[in-house]
């Protein structure tokens, strides 16, 4: 599908009034039953377009229009300008408008498209898993400045430390070295692991400095005593699940919202109990058993790429969905050019391990092909990722991805390009119009 037909298509879904739903669709939305609410909600709160802004209103219904400066800094929602969502719990736990968290991707983003999105009355999140204390630090403090008073959430790692294996590694390094000879490069010479660093006591120490709204782990929990120091810092603290049985461990061991990671989304799996990918379920399947598993709010995630796949989540128990690859498509993303050529291109994703040693969904390159998508010879996460750095430097100067993390969702075919602030106002606007439609809003 070209550009031009995404974009009309993402209009027609995501934020243009006038536009009559489709009646098989409509049925199916309609047919769905909105799941048994666990907690009182709060009353219906009427939506104000004075101040949610009139310039951004008219522009989301004129995509020719450009987006100006003015009109962005002028319009972020404040929590008084509550939209008509009927299920507040998280956008009353969180201190959010629009019950859409921006999903942090690790190496493809830094504060400007968390900005964007907070502006937007959306969560926004910061990746801390690849970031030095100082660089976290500095990027916490540059989203305070551009977004002041927004929620933020920080994002950390929580896997155990890989457990060096020789035998593994020289297995891995065989594999690798026809592709050194290629280009050139000494197979012998020993490159640095890769800094994807697990959640630590130095690193909770910062959190307590820095005193996020929002803290999120993906693989699991860190130790008690570290959830417990988070949760002492005022956090609020979200995890990813794949299974119900996941799930109930994070209610059971600290969580305020557990994340339903469908095998959809792009990006690490957050598998922690379980490392059979055979039995992974859909976001669709998924959402629906862990809101009848567990008590707490949950937040879908995976294969949702526009403001129908929003409106479906939130219709089958969801109290909110968490997107990434949607928001690679924007400006403000730092992705390379080979990835953006393959969000663009709308590729095939497959679910690997050569990359990074764990499993993750991402475009298929030529690594992937040749010796994935799963390999048993593969270093524990994140060790494999240090052997190929090379290699990717390499193909990447000369414009290629072959050996690059490209991580997308089975949704990317669904994304367009447009700044986080508007990506994010169209999102909740078109689900909102899907949900009343139904009569669920």
């Amino acid at each position: 599908m070209g550009r031009e037909a995404r974009e009309r298509r993402f209009r027609r879904w995501g934020h243009q009034p006038g536009w009559v739903l489709p009646r098989a669709i409509f049925a199916t939305l309609a047919f769905f039953p909105k799941a048994p609410q666990k907690r009182p909600k709060a009353d219906f709160v009427t939506f104000s377009k004075a101040n949610l802004g009139g310039s951004i209103i008219r522009h989301l219904r004129d995509a020719n229009r450009p987006f100006t400066n003015a009109e962005f800094a002028g319009s972020e929602i404040s929590i008084e300008s509550q939209s008509m969502w009927t299920d507040r719990r998280l956008l009353d736990l969180f201190g959010i408008a629009h019950p859409i968290v921006q999903a942090p991707m690790a190496g493809a983003m830094d504060t400007a498209l968390a900005v964007g999105v907070a502006r937007a009355g959306g969560l926004a999140s910061l990746p801390g898993g690849m970031l030095s204390h100082e660089q976290l630090r500095d990027q916490t403090e540059k989203f305070r400045a551009e977004a002041p008073g927004k929620p933020l959430n920080l994002n950390f790692f929580t896997h155990k430390p890989p457990v060096h294996n020789n035998a593994r590694a020289n297995a891995w390094h065989n594999k690798l070295v026809p592709y050194y000879e290629e280009f050139g490069l000494d197979s012998n010479v020993q490159v640095p692991t890769r800094n994807r660093a697990a959640f630590d006591g130095t690193m909770c120490t910062v959190v307590e400095q820095l005193k996020p709204e929002i803290v999120s782990f993906h693989y699991g929990l860190p130790e008690a005593t570290l959830v417990k120091r988070v949760k002492d810092a005022g956090c609020k603290i979200i995890a990813s699940a794949t299974t119900s049985d996941e799930a109930r461990f994070l209610e059971d061991n600290g969580c305020h919202a557990v994340i339903a990671q469908g095998v959809e989304a792009g990006g690490h799996r957050g598998m922690f109990l379980s490392n059979e990918i055979t039995t992974q379920l859909g976001t669709f399947a998924l959402v629906p058993q862990i809101a009848d598993a567990i008590e707490l709010p949950v937040i879908a995630s995976g294969g949702i790429g526009d403001a129908r796949g929003v409106a479906a989540a939130l219709l089958l128990g969801a109290a909110a969905v968490q997107i990434g690859t949607a928001y690679l498509f924007c400006p403000e993303a730092k992705i390379t050019s080979p990835h953006r050529t393959a969000l663009k291109s709308g590729g095939a994703t497959v679910l690997t391990n050569v990359l990074t040693g764990r499993l993750a969904r991402g475009f298929v390159n030529r690594i992937i092909r040749e010796l994935g998508p799963i390999s048993d010879t593969v270093p524990d996460f994140p060790l494999a990722s240090a052997a190929l750095a090379p290699l990717h430097e390499k193909a990447q100067a000369g414009g290629s991805g072959d050996f690059s993390a490209m991580w997308a969702g089975e949704a990317a075919p669904l994304g367009i390009e447009m700044p986080a602030f508007e990506l994010t106002q169209a999102l909740a606007e078109g689900a909102q119009d899907l949900l009343r439609k139904t009569g669920k809003n």
